[in-house]
């Protein structure tokens, strides 16, 4: 059985930071040792990002508020507030987000309608509330009360693969099945002043952003699919597992991002990729550059160079990776999706063509998928959506 995403939009919230102001505050707060600010300056100025969005309003140039708690215009000074105080503003703000790209995943599917989706998955790893974003989605959008619900946390930066394979298992179960998934993360809640590299690298990256998808086996000659989900695998390599973690703090949750990482990706990147292409003899055999598209995670940008290197890719196909990196930074689960809505919103050349998509996390996971994108006519349809952040403010930290 043939499982289609049949639409795949994005949102992102109203502010944004640049990326040299945001390194400036960053490099002056108080507290710094001269190594820290030196990092400070090389993590931001390195990450090969130009703007993020973030979700926490105080953080630009003209908020104020009676009592702070993130960013105080007046000083300059980044706060630091409780894990309690983060996840608050992520129970109002993600909800919006998850709530704004399900509708407009929705919305790009005219002709299904709401009551018509019978399983939702939600992904985050950045905050908890309950009930949680899956029973927001269903009252805000009039989903059957009966849909069944699902939600994926605490997985890290490869938790969209996980829940497109399980999409994918709920239509190969049910043909008439029709899935929702949704991911918001709002990383910008945790960053914070410090002397710690990993920290200062999780501050330069890290950004806030949510997609969604719809996904279906229903056959639609009049409202073809964007992409076909063809096969999913997953690797642990055998190292890594104190490289990249995500645990929870009294200041915020604390992300664990080694130096070595990129090393490691470079080390076993070859490997993960194996049980994922022996799925399928059309491409086995075939070097790595001539699988059209890459859909490659924006871990940072020394990931990106050391997949690029190993793989022989060219710069054009690390092209949807870096453009999501410089524009948008990391925004963990979200991330990959906003790669891929790039690879599908650029025009076709001719027939289908093939997508080799990756994403790491905690452990170190290597997720993977293979995914065919849809030629006009019998498989993809025109994006609904306009430009993701068209709507944005642009505002600054600084």
């Amino acid at each position: 059985m043939t499982v289609y995403v049949r639409s795949l939009e994005t949102a992102v919230p109203p502010t944004m930071l640049v990326q040299t102001e945001a390194r400036d505050v960053f490099a002056a707060q108080p507290g710094l040792t001269r190594l820290g600010s030196r990092l400070v300056s090389t993590c931001f100025d390195s990450a090969a990002i130009d703007t993020r969005y973030t979700a926490v309003e105080e953080m630009t140039r003209d908020f104020r508020a009676d009592d702070p708690q993130f960013f105080d215009p007046a000083t300059s000074l980044l706060l630091n507030p409780s894990t309690k105080v983060r996840n608050e503003i992520f129970g109002r703000e993600a909800t919006k987000l998850f709530i704004e790209a399900a509708r407009s995943a929705i919305d790009a599917c005219p002709d299904l309608a709401a009551q018509e989706i019978t399983h939702l998955i939600t992904v985050s790893c950045t905050g908890f509330y309950n009930p949680g974003p899956d029973y927001k989605i269903v009252r805000a959008l009039g989903l059957d009360p009966s849909v069944q619900r699902y939600h994926l946390g605490f997985m890290g930066c490869y938790a969209a693969f996980p829940a497109l394979r399980a999409a994918k298992s709920f239509c190969e179960a049910d043909p008439e099945a029709v899935v929702l998934v949704v991911c918001a993360e709002l990383c910008s809640l945790h960053v914070r002043t410090s002397n710690d590299p990993d920290t200062i690298m999780g501050s330069a990256l890290f950004a806030d952003g949510a997609a969604a998808a719809v996904v279906t086996a229903r056959e639609a000659p009049d409202a073809p699919a964007l992409m076909q989900l063809d096969h999913f695998e997953t690797v642990l390599t055998p190292v890594g597992e104190e490289s990249m973690a995500w645990n929870i703090g009294d200041h915020g949750f604390e992300m664990i991002l080694g130096n070595y990482v990129p090393h490691i990706i470079d080390d076993h990147i070859i490997g993960a990729l194996q049980p994922l292409l022996a799925r399928d003899p059309s491409v086995q055999a075939l070097p790595y550059r001539e699988i059209q598209h890459w859909g490659i995670h924006p871990g940072g940008r020394s990931i990106l160079d050391k997949v690029q290197s190993r793989l022989e890719l060219t710069d054009e196909q690390l092209v949807p990776a870096r453009e999501t990196l410089r524009n948008y930074g990391n925004m963990s689960s979200a991330t990959v999706l906003f790669v891929l809505k790039y690879i599908l919103d650029q025009p076709l050349d001719g027939g289908d063509e093939r997508i080799c998509s990756m994403a790491f996390g905690p452990g170190l996971t290597v997720e993977t998928g293979l995914f065919t994108k849809l030629r006009q006519g019998t498989g993809r349809m025109p994006s609904a959506a306009s430009a993701v952040g068209e709507k944005a403010a642009e505002s600054s930290l600084a």
